[in-house]
């Protein structure tokens, strides 16, 4: 994808830390004294954050857009006939003031956020889409573009070349570039109003999360939490004011983490709702379903207008799945399997609930609680007796960087004197294995306010040898931050997600290509998942396990009995968890599948449809994500494409299992896999880069082995 077209794709960041956050004006800025307007003297172009104002953005965004736009009309007037680095390379090389401006607004607006800093997006939003189009409509630029690729065989491009050129076509083609000038018009209002659509999308759940969190006033209500989560709990309610009060915060997925551990039902149930009932006008709050129904009926119309039947076929097309059948096909033959495994799963806890005196079915909020009685109960593990092994710092460091490092040979060197854009990131030098730096590695670990639920990764700068860029990388997350001067114990899925963002961190890590659009995780939507779950699971294998389980006050290894009901109890609950998956990957694509005519009046009806549609309408087995805070889909970059994760699990499953046949966590195995997919970014086609690397396609069975849900299991 064409680098001024992945900025708006991406799911979105954050904002700048608290003290340039508030140092705001509406004067303009010159030139000479935005530090935007010039690549950054810090190491690696490192983004400097002590000089970085908000008021520096709308400048640097008006003339990067400007400047682009020159660029590009100077390549479409080009006398000289079209060639490959007159047309296609110049591309490559313009709007550098634009990528450097978006690149550090749009990868912190999701991490550190204020209302200035949202003003800014809602402005530009529009603006960066009528300017993309203003590139991809521009019929002297496409022809000239088109010339190329219609004579693409007598230029003897190599690989990445050639991809460039046919992408870069492409891309022009599905923006429209093809279309009459009425059809033009109407996708350029289109794309404007999609980007403010999908901004306020994104704004409204920040100011929901904190509209919907629950206080809690008398703290035996808290009863099961940990001290520690009790005294975070205690801080949040007096930063916003309500001192000697408890604050549970909902943010991400229907699941609320603390539900596992709540003792007090009727909490457990206010809290569930408080997650299950977001967005949706609920006592006056923030509604987001009419957003949702004219994006619905917005993205269908554009795929219409460029000849697919709907919005799902429009997004596939490019993805290594291609078509809506392909990814329902493989989608639709886990439910049954997933299924079976779920009801086991609701008998083991509705026999444990009547062992209590609670009678009838599970529901949602008693799930998680349940389900841990039953984990105990046939794994012997309290998750309270497991925490303290897992203390962040040294999950990160003897966990996370000690596998990288016995993987790939690199090694991560802490540093303090970079500025960041809020006081819990940290910086890392990046070492390969042979003592150059690779580049930097920023970490943000903590939840806050002012940050979008989830986890991510993101680039400040992205690595290109025809731009003598080195990759700049941040990995986001929402870990529960400890009170002052206690340690940061987590849960284990929090390390496993630590792990999975480290996978894309090296993906943008060891790219080597040479054009930013092919850079580090420029790839397709349901591949860029891959290396991040294929990094998951070295975080359950025994050797990399004991080496950063370590009790924070006794300094012990986890004991052996305990490390082995761990991973034992890897498979417990995958029924609950997949079938929510899932339940969240058809009403994505079964919004995304509507014709024009199609769109439903109602949203909540509408998803009751489409999951008793798949057999997925089950009470206590809701979405992952219902739609009116299905960020991924209505806010970010997976529109009918959140079966990306499923899909790319495939392929991590597989590449898994022969890595292990290979010989395990050794650097040549390690060596080959950064060589074949993640040197690569998108400069070869993704199932090219996979076979390559495995020597075959991948084969599902080792997904349902990773999951534990073979049929007749």
């Amino acid at each position: 994808m064409m680098k001024f077209l992945s900025l708006y794709t991406l799911i979105l960041a954050g904002c700048l830390m608290v003290s340039a956050c508030n140092k705001t004006n509406s004067q303009s800025t010159d030139m000479n004294d935005n530090p935007l307007f010039s690549p950054s003297a810090l190491a690696f172009e490192a983004p400097d954050f002590n000089a970085i104002q908000i008021k520096h953005f709308r400048p640097a965004f008006e003339a990067g857009m400007q400047r682009e736009l020159e660029q590009m009309k100077d390549i479409a007037s080009n006398p000289d006939p079209p060639t490959f680095e007159n047309t296609v390379v110049a591309m490559e090389k313009s709007g550098q003031l634009l990528q450097r401006t978006s690149s550090v607004f749009y990868n912190l607006t999701s991490a550190h956020t204020n209302e200035k800093i949202q003003e800014i997006q809602k402005e530009m939003a529009p603006k960066l889409a009528a300017h993309s189009d203003n590139i991809l409509l521009n019929p002297t630029l496409f022809d000239r573009v088109k010339t190329l690729y219609e004579r693409r065989e007598q230029l003897n491009l190599d690989t990445a070349s050639l991809k460039l050129l046919e992408d870069t076509h492409r891309d022009f083609v599905r923006a429209g570039a093809a279309l009459t000038e009425e059809e033009k018009e109407r996708m350029r209002k289109i794309n404007e109003r999609i980007s403010s659509l999908t901004t306020e999308f994104q704004d409204n759940l920040l100011a929901i999360t904190k509209e919907r969190a629950v206080l809690v006033r008398d703290v035996t209500r808290l009863d099961g939490l940990s001290e520690d989560r009790v005294a975070a709990a205690g801080e949040a309610a007096a930063e916003r004011g309500h001192e000697g009060q408890y604050l549970l915060t909902i943010t991400n997925t229907t699941r609320v983490p603390i539900l596992k551990n709540l003792n007090d039902r009727s909490l457990r149930r206010q809290v569930w709702e408080a997650s299950a009932y977001r967005g949706i006008g609920q006592d006056n709050g923030i509604d987001n379903r009419p957003i949702i129904l004219e994006l619905a009926q917005l993205r269908a119309e554009k795929a219409e207008l460029l000849g697919y039947p709907n919005y799902a076929a429009y997004n596939l097309d490019p993805q290594t799945a291609k078509t809506t059948d392909a990814a329902l096909a493989m989608l639709t033959d886990l439910i049954p399997p997933v299924i079976d495994n779920t009801e086991k799963e609701a008998e083991a806890i509705e026999g444990m609930m009547h062992n209590e005196g609670i009678e009838g079915d599970v529901k949602p909020w008693d799930w998680n609680y349940y389900a841990e009685k039953v984990r105990q109960a046939e794994y012997n593990i309290d998750q309270s007796e497991v925490r303290p092994y897992f203390e962040l710092n040294r999950v990160l460091e003897d966990g996370v960087f000690y596998t990288m490092h016995k993987l790939f040979g690199i090694t991560f060197e802490e540093r303090e004197d970079l500025p960041v854009y809020h006081p819990d990131v940290r910086v890392f030098n990046v070492y390969d294995k042979d003592g150059s730096q690779l580049g930097l590695f920023y970490a943000d670990y903590f939840e806050r306010d002012s940050k979008r639920g989830g986890a991510w990764m993101n680039s400040f700068v992205s690595q290109s040898r025809l731009l003598h860029k080195q990759p700049v990388i941040v990995n986001v997350m929402n870990i529960p931050k400890p009170a002052e001067g206690e340690p940061a114990l987590i849960s284990f899925d929090n390390v496993t997600t630590m792990f999975h963002e480290m996978g894309h961190a090296v993906h943008g890590l060891f790219s080597d290509v040479t054009y930013p659009s092919q850079s580090g995780t420029s790839v397709p939507r349901d591949f860029v998942e891959f290396p991040s779950t294929f990094e998951e699971d070295w975080a359950i294998q025994p050797g990399i396990l004991e080496n950063y389980a370590i009790h924070h006050k006794t300094g012990e290894r986890i004991p052996k009995e305990l490390l082995d009901k761990i991973i034992a109890a890897r498979d417990f609950n995958q029924g609950f968890d997949t079938q929510e998956y899932l339940a969240a990957t058809m009403l994505d694509l079964e919004w995304h599948m509507l014709e024009t005519g199609e769109i439903p009046d109602a949203v909540q009806s509408f998803e009751e449809q489409a999951l008793a549609k798949y057999g997925l309408d089950v009470e206590a087995v809701p979405p992952r994500y219902k739609s009116p805070y299905f960020a991924h889909v209505f806010a970010g970059g997976y529109a009918a494409s959140y079966y990306a994760y499923i899909w790319s699990e495939v392929l991590a499953a597989d590449a898994f299992a022969y890595i292990q046949n290979q010989g395990g966590l050794q650097q040549k195995n390690g060596d080959r896999f950064r060589k074949y997919i993640l040197s690569q970014g998108g400069s070869r086609e993704a199932m090219e880069l996979y076979k390559a690397y495995r020597g075959q396609e991948p084969e599902v069975q080792h997904l349902l082995e990773r999951r534990g849900l073979e049929t007749g299991q």
